[in-house]
């Protein structure tokens, strides 16, 4: 059934069936406790009673010279009558009920207590109270309890049973006679019961109210998934913005969804700029693609001479090799994306690489008379040398060209807290406050006028490469001060 799907359900069935135990649980331990006080009442006062008649049934002492007594009156011999008594024969009991214990057995009382004394061979020797007509039938267990008693010697106390509404108990005396103490329990088991009653209406009650207040604590703690599924289903229709309402964070479920909340915001970051990144590159590819058309057409127009049709071909060229550069980059920064550009682990001198890169752009800071001051102190570390020149020589690259002629770029590496810090400065104009954030963003120029080779791609390559081999590259700028990018490396 689709019911016991729900996660709902079963957490209020779960909590239904244990809350049913406990409360029946504890409606029985009640219920048997109050049976057990009010029959162990009755029981305690049938007990009293038996006492009080067994000690009101005695026996006279036998008469005769054997036993100690005085002699029997004898007639003179041959005058002796047949029925005399026999030597020592015992004369019949004798039973007395004490005028303090009359009020014990009240007639005037049908739910009072009564009482049957029988001698061994089934007669009848005195009764007291009401005895109810319906317990003549079962007088035969006189016999019973009497084996009872025979059979179980070791019982402290007579044995207690309940018939037919009736609390009723046997004890036997040494001398043969039977006592029989009984009384209606009527008003008790009718008490006994608006007392079950009772407990089974308090424990229903108990037990909607803990179910209503079950389905809605349930419901309060589960409505967060019914949000979070909401959200899911506007954004798998493409509505990327729709975030979980979140009203109680410090939960379980309330951390889940802040959790799925970053990670829907990143999803709408990570889509937002993948269509920007297509966008970009589309824009960049469109440029060298018109020159070459526009190049090709201009030619085909009309016949030219050799020398316009070695300037159409070499702009085409250079249209095309700045489309497989841009292209390059691309896949680049694809791959890195994906993880497919492995880094190499190989130990070298991070110091020596960034001298090699000084000498390779110091022909572009001596064009734009700009001088390199590097402070390279040897410091080995272990990655993938070639892919990190490729970081250090962008960055030196950026420094020279948005610099002052005559400006300074500082190469400084140091070793600090288990890492290695390059920082790379220069003297330029600085970089806006605004633009800081969007430098390693990809197609970003900060200087939206500028145009040519350079399609923003670098730094966003570089950013990827220094997180490949677990370090971080921040940039720190004051504007007419200069500009500082610092790569933080794992020794």
């Amino acid at each position: 059934m689709k019911m016991f799907k729900s996660i709902k359900w079963r957490l209020q069935i779960w909590y239904g069936l244990i809350l049913v135990v406990v409360l029946a649980g504890f409606g029985f331990t009640a219920y048997q406790l109050e049976r057990g006080r009010t029959l162990g009442r009755i029981d305690n006062e049938l007990h009293r009673r038996v006492g009080i008649l067994a000690n009101a049934l005695r026996r006279p002492p036998p008469r005769g010279p054997d036993t100690g007594g005085p002699p029997f009156d004898r007639p003179p011999p041959g005058q002796m009558p047949d029925n005399l008594p026999a030597r020592n024969q015992r004369l019949p009991i004798e039973f007395h009920l004490p005028p303090q214990a009359a009020d014990l057995f009240d007639t005037n009382d049908s739910n009072g207590f009564y009482f049957l004394i029988k001698s061994r061979d089934g007669k009848e020797i005195a009764r007291g109270g009401e005895v109810p007509q319906s317990q003549y039938a079962v007088w035969g267990q006189f016999e019973i309890s009497l084996v009872k008693i025979n059979r179980e010697p070791e019982l402290k106390q007579p044995p207690i049973w309940t018939l037919d509404g009736f609390r009723e108990t046997d004890d036997i005396l040494p001398s043969g006679e039977i006592i029989r103490v009984g009384c209606s329990i009527a008003p008790e088991l009718k008490e006994l019961h608006r007392t079950a009653f009772s407990l089974t209406v308090v424990g229903a009650l108990i037990l909607m109210i803990g179910l209503a207040g079950g389905w809605w604590f349930v419901s309060r703690a589960l409505r967060p998934i019914e949000n979070i599924s909401a959200a899911a289903v506007k954004i798998s229709a493409g509505d990327l913005s729709q975030r979980i309402n979140v009203a109680e964070a410090e939960s379980e479920l309330g951390q889940l969804a802040s959790v799925l909340n970053s990670t829907f915001a990143r999803l709408d970051a990570a889509f937002a700029q993948q269509k920007q990144f297509a966008s970009d590159a589309a824009h960049e590819l469109r440029t060298p693609v018109s020159v070459i058309l526009t190049q090709t057409q201009t030619a085909l127009n009309r016949e030219r001479g050799a020398a316009e049709y070695r300037e159409t071909v070499e702009a085409c060229k250079r249209a095309a090799q700045r489309m497989r550069k841009l292209i390059g980059a691309l896949l680049e920064l694809a791959r890195l994306d994906a993880g497919q550009e492995r880094m190499k682990r190989m130990a070298f001198d991070l110091s020596q690489i960034a001298r090699d890169c000084v000498e390779l752009v110091k022909p572009l800071a001596d064009e734009r008379e700009v001088k390199i001051l590097a402070e390279l102190p040897p410091l080995e570390i272990t990655g993938d040398a070639e892919r990190l020149a490729q970081v250090v020589t962008n960055l030196l690259t950026n420094a020279i060209q948005y610099n002052h002629p005559g400006g300074e770029v500082r190469v400084k590496l140091a070793s600090q807290g288990g890492l290695a810090i390059l920082a790379v400065s220069n003297t330029g104009d600085g970089i806006p406050a605004e633009d800081l954030q969007h430098m390693f963003q990809r197609f970003y120029r900060g200087d939206k006028s500028r145009t040519g080779e350079n399609a923003g791609l670098g730094l966003a390559i570089s950013k990827a490469i220094v997180e490949a081999h677990g370090g971080v590259i921040e940039v720190s700028s004051e504007e007419e001060v200069g500009t500082t990018f610092t790569v933080r490396l794992p020794l």
